[in-house]
């Protein structure tokens, strides 16, 4: 027992050290670094032989947000592995860890979002979300995308490395954060790698779809701590008058085209006024993801 229990405050020491890390590594950056995800499977040299609409919207925000200073990074989801979420955190919070154990970081076992997406994540002040409309949703490579965030929103490292789904005592490991996490103390409890980051939003599609796509997208990112700008999404919409073949010309014209410059001088404006800072500044209870 004494052996479990000293496990359990060795990983509250080492979240605590790692949430400071975060603040530093926040303030340390001399660039503002904006991440663009495209969760579109569309691709002019696949089976849809056109390019994508929401992500030739998402690569015209980038750019903008370089004009403004940024460094920024294009990831195209469906150019990576993926794994979908096991959903080991509806256990016990402490089933999930970070790195994600269910596809461990560095084996043959681990996938793209373990061994290079989440690295990615970490090290971005913005992250711009790009989807189509698919069924009134988001993207399947979307959700995929944000289901195995649940990493980042609070998990930490398993308190046994080489049976990381013991479920009894990751039960226990829960037990312990209930009543030792405080919330004045950053990484005392779950750590929330994603708190403090901007967000922007951008939706296309053919038809009606987009405020529920952007409204799932909002919330979940929200509770996973990013912060978001006003007017910090766009959507851009053809509709069912026109053939989807008309579609391509509507939303790439200048109307749609001048919002991203909008949204991208959004994020950074926000980014910049978070830039100084605590990642850990904004509070949520360190007990729940």
């Amino acid at each position: 027992m004494d052996k479990t229990l000293e496990r359990f405050r060795q990983i509250q020491r080492e979240t605590i050290k790692e949430a400071g890390l975060m603040n530093e590594a926040k303030k340390k950056r001399k660039k503002i670094k904006v991440l663009g995800i495209s969760g579109s499977a569309r691709d002019k040299n696949d089976t849809a032989q056109e390019d994508s609409n929401s992500e030739y919207l998402l690569v015209k925000c980038l750019e903008y947000c370089r004009k403004l200073g940024a460094e920024t990074e294009l990831i195209k989801l469906r150019k990576y592995n993926i794994k979908y979420c096991k959903a080991c955190y509806s256990t016990t919070n402490t089933q999930c860890h970070f790195y994600c154990s269910c596809y461990p970081k560095g084996t043959s076992a681990g996938d793209d979002m373990t061994n290079i997406l989440y690295d990615k994540v970490i090290s971005a002040d913005a992250i711009i979300f790009a989807t189509p409309v698919n069924n009134f949703n988001i993207s399947t490579l979307m959700k995929t995308f944000i289901d195995r965030c649940i990493s980042l929103d609070g998990s930490l490292k398993p308190a046994n490395e080489k049976s990381p789904k013991d479920r009894e005592l990751n039960i226990k490991h829960m037990k312990f954060i209930e009543l030792e996490a405080d919330n004045n103390i950053p990484g005392s409890g779950l750590l929330k790698r994603f708190s403090g980051k901007v967000a922007g939003i951008i939706v296309s599609g053919h038809e009606e779809g987009a405020s529920m796509a952007i409204s799932n997208l909002f919330m979940t990112l929200n509770n996973f701590g990013m912060a978001f700008p006003p007017f910090s999404h766009m959507y851009a919409i053809s509709g069912v008058c026109n053939s989807t073949y008309k579609d391509k010309k509507i939303i790439q014209s200048e109307c749609y085209t001048e919002e991203t410059k909008l949204l991208a001088e959004n994020i950074i404006a926000l980014t910049k006024l978070l830039k100084k800072s605590d990642a850990t500044l904004w509070k949520y209870d360190y007990t729940a993801n």
